[in-house]
């Protein structure tokens, strides 16, 4: 399974923006210069965030985006969801129905153990991602982040919201 950096990238936009006073916003060119990456490539993933009920777009001046919910009501799952779909990873083609001891599928009682495991390790992992808020990641980057790299963060953030 690979996640896409969008996923990446909707993470740290929904933490960044997680610490935004009540009624701010950031503009998809701001949160691009935070975290160095593009801005037309991010725009494409907060717009999926904003669809699946993540982000609220503000309009006009001093517009951009903000959390749609508290950062305790979204997952991460919610996240990865909206960004890289709700498909799961491994998709079952019922090889076992095919080559030289194929049957026909009436045959086939149970399911494949082989996607049966798959399912199964899915659900787990999308149940930890479930576990994980926004609001964890925040207090979790806090926890783990350089002194002078949060003194640094917070300076920008001030500067950005004059």
């Amino acid at each position: 399974m690979k996640i896409s950096d969008g996923v990446e990238w909707g993470l740290h936009c929904g933490v960044l923006l997680g610490f935004l006073p009540p009624g701010s916003s950031l503009p998809t060119a701001r949160l691009a210069e935070y975290h160095g990456v593009p801005g037309a490539y991010l725009a494409k993933h907060l717009q999926a965030m904003s669809r699946a009920g993540l982000l609220e777009s503000v309009q006009g001046p001093g517009g951009g985006y903000r959390l749609a919910r508290p950062p305790a009501d979204i997952c991460v799952l919610d996240v990865v969801e909206a960004i890289d779909g709700v498909e799961p990873a491994f998709r079952c083609s019922e090889i076992r129905r095919r080559g030289p001891s194929a049957r026909p599928a009436r045959e086939y009682r149970v399911p494949c153990a082989i996607h049966a495991v798959m399912d199964r390790a899915d659900e787990a992992w999308r149940d930890e991602l479930r576990a994980v808020s926004i609001a964890d990641l925040m207090a979790r980057v806090v926890a783990g982040a350089s002194p002078k790299g949060l003194e640094q963060g917070a300076q920008w953030m001030e500067v950005v919201l004059r």
